[in-house]
């Protein structure tokens, strides 16, 4: 095990840093480990020693990357401000990311189910959290109906949101994020759920 901040951490950074960067270039079938070893100027049973092979390694990397879910939803006490907040935190998460490692993962995960279902974790579960505390908090205020569907409005966020940073490039600045709260968010909770 790695001492933190010695040699063995800082080997294992510049692994998964690379693994990352040939993942963003190359994608996830075109990655090998061989390339990444090259990469990170290290051996390849030094990382064979770590991740047992491909998946493991990516997995690994995804993981440090997305770093720890956020601790606490947003409570303002107003159910517009906390969905503000939020998409601001989802919009800062999703900026620092580099597009071409998001369409890697996409691809990646329609064929491998174990880094699919680390990628919904480590990002898509966290999400739902943070808007199922912001909907159970306005629920409890009254605000909302208490049906009112967490886990659709986070799918619906993520979704708006990859659009505008994959497709259409146009900007999220919080001009964007107020008018999705406004215009879709704040309708639809406001709907009961079917």
């Amino acid at each position: 095990m790695a001492v933190p901040g010695g040699r063995g951490a800082t080997r294992e950074t510049a692994i998964l840093r690379a693994t990352l960067e040939l993942l963003a270039e190359s994608g996830y079938d075109q990655l090998t480990i061989d390339a990444v070893a090259a990469r990170a100027r290290s051996s390849k049973a030094t990382i064979y020693r770590r991740w047992p092979g491909k998946a493991a390694l990516v997995i690994a990397a995804v993981r440090r990357s997305a770093g720890p879910p956020a601790a606490t939803a947003p409570d303002t006490g107003s159910l517009h401000s906390d969905l503000q907040s939020a998409l601001q935190g989802m919009r800062s998460s999703l900026s620092g990311q580099d597009a071409a490692l998001i369409l890697g993962l996409l691809a990646a995960m329609h064929r491998d189910p174990e880094l699919a279902g680390v990628v919904r974790e480590q990002v898509l579960l966290a999400k739902r959290e943070v808007f199922g505390t912001v909907i159970a908090r306005a629920a409890a205020r009254g605000d909302v109906p208490a049906t009112a569907d967490a886990a659709l409005l986070a799918e619906i966020c993520s979704a708006v949101l990859l659009s505008r940073l994959l497709v259409t490039g146009e900007p999220l600045d919080d001009a964007f994020t107020q008018h999705l709260v406004d215009a879709v968010l704040l309708p639809a909770l406001q709907r009961p759920s079917p």
